[in-house]
């Protein structure tokens, strides 16, 4: 799941996922979500097989009993929620999610590869141009998959 859709939440407060995402989604994972916000900026929308993932058990043991990791499930679990697509490739998002992400009206529906992101379109092309990518950053994304590719 990459790229970018533009979308509406209509008077409910709920989403149409595009097509192409949805679609790809429930082929490799299913109809279940998790919705939160890791940062008050916009929503996260989980396939819940890769939530469940990303915050269970791990190799190194029980990770939500660090008190780091407790206080940032403790968060994201306190506004999150569980969902489904609806017959009509809808998700409903909580009021307190809409509200806290500015989510009214034209939004927009960004794939991160495993789950989408959801931002008013105004706050995102704000923090884009508020925080632009760099020679640093590019240099140090270019680290990041040395390391992948030795490991």
């Amino acid at each position: 799941m990459i790229g970018s859709y533009s979308a509406r939440t209509d008077k409910s407060g709920r989403i149409k996922i595009p097509e192409k995402f949805r679609v790809a989604i429930e082929q490799q994972y299913g109809k279940e979500l998790f919705i939160t916000s890791l940062t008050d900026q916009a929503i996260q929308l989980y396939p819940l097989p890769v939530w469940e993932k990303l915050t269970g058990v791990t190799k190194e043991g029980l990770t939500h009993l660090r008190p780091n990791v407790r206080m940032f499930m403790l968060r994201v679990n306190r506004m999150g929620s569980k969902a489904e697509f609806d017959s009509k490739g809808r998700v409903l998002v909580s009021q307190p999610l809409r509200e806290k992400a500015k989510l009214d009206g034209d939004v927009e529906v960004i794939g991160l590869n495993n789950h989408l992101e959801i931002w008013n379109k105004q706050t995102l092309d704000e923090t884009l141009e508020e925080n632009p990518l760099t020679q640093q950053d590019f240099e140090h994304l270019a680290s990041l998959s040395k390391k992948d590719e030795k490991e």
